[in-house]
């Protein structure tokens, strides 16, 4: 099902006449596992099946694609239904986890279990070198030409999965930064994408949650157009991750676990 992203607008530079602009699309996601309802996102309707994939494993639902059975998608006039159909060990580690979600507006001491959700504890990934100044030269050029959408409307965030040689093996795009991350984490896992020496680049800020999905996904080279929260490099350093913040009009920036100091700035 296509979704009507044309609408006309009134300029307001005098003249009477509409236009007609593409706008990024939007609608409503809801997801049941097994039947049972666990979430509503509002997400762009494209690359549905690899954002179920990398929702779910980037919010530990499965550890493993092999986990994830079928998906059925259900299309209306604004939202989308998904059906998955995962592994029953997930599927009880997923009830748990909703219990304790649903009990933490109960009492002080759910609480705990609510702030273990948001800061849990996971597996440290491997750290990568960092890859030579030079590989920067040029990326938002090169993330300009991969983004389809945004080139038709703008107003949508990109992540991308590029080899050391600046191939682009997928780019994901959507109204949310987390949902084109989890697109992209769906995609690779997907297609057998990863490559241990890719970097991930996401157009927007770093926050904890991102790093959290590129621990998760096991993806150490993190690269970002805006700057990293503190809290995000912190995490980043503590579990492998390197984050790499490219200004516009600066010299790139690595917050690495390689460096005894917090921040080098990378030459160009």
């Amino acid at each position: 099902m296509t979704y009507n992203a044309e609408h006309h607008a009134l300029v307001l530079d005098g003249t009477p006449e509409t236009q007609r602009f593409t706008l990024a699309e939007e609608v409503a996601l809801s997801i049941s596992y097994n039947g049972i309802n666990y979430a509503v996102m509002l997400v762009t309707p494209k690359d549905i099946e690899d954002f179920i994939i990398g929702f779910s494993l980037s919010n530990d639902i499965i550890e493993h694609p092999r986990q994830l059975y079928g998906i059925e998608l259900t299309y209306h006039k604004e939202h989308i239904n998904a059906e998955v159909d995962i592994a029953n060990q997930a599927f009880w580690k997923l009830k748990e986890n909703k219990r304790q979600l649903a009990g933490a507006s109960g009492c002080g001491l759910c609480g705990v279990e609510a702030l273990d959700n948001a800061l849990p504890q996971l597996q440290p990934v491997d750290p990568l070198p960092l890859p030579e100044a030079s590989w920067f030269e040029g990326l938002r050029d090169l993330i300009s030409q991969a983004q389809a959408l945004a080139q038709q409307s703008g107003a949508v965030h990109g992540a991308l999965y590029i080899d050391a040689e600046r191939n682009v093996l997928a780019c994901r795009e959507d109204i949310g930064r987390h949902n084109a991350f989890d697109k992209l984490i769906g995609a690779i896992a997907a297609n057998k994408l990863y490559q241990k020496d890719c970097l991930v680049v996401l157009t927007s800020r770093c926050s904890l949650e991102l790093v959290q999905k590129a621990i998760r996904a096991k993806l150490p080279l993190l690269v970002t157009l805006s700057a990293p929260t503190a809290l995000s490099v912190k995490w980043a350093n503590r579990y492998g991750v390197s984050l790499i913040h490219v200004p516009k009009y600066d010299s790139p920036r690595a917050y690495s676990p390689q460096f005894l100091h917090p921040t080098r700035t990378l030459k160009v």
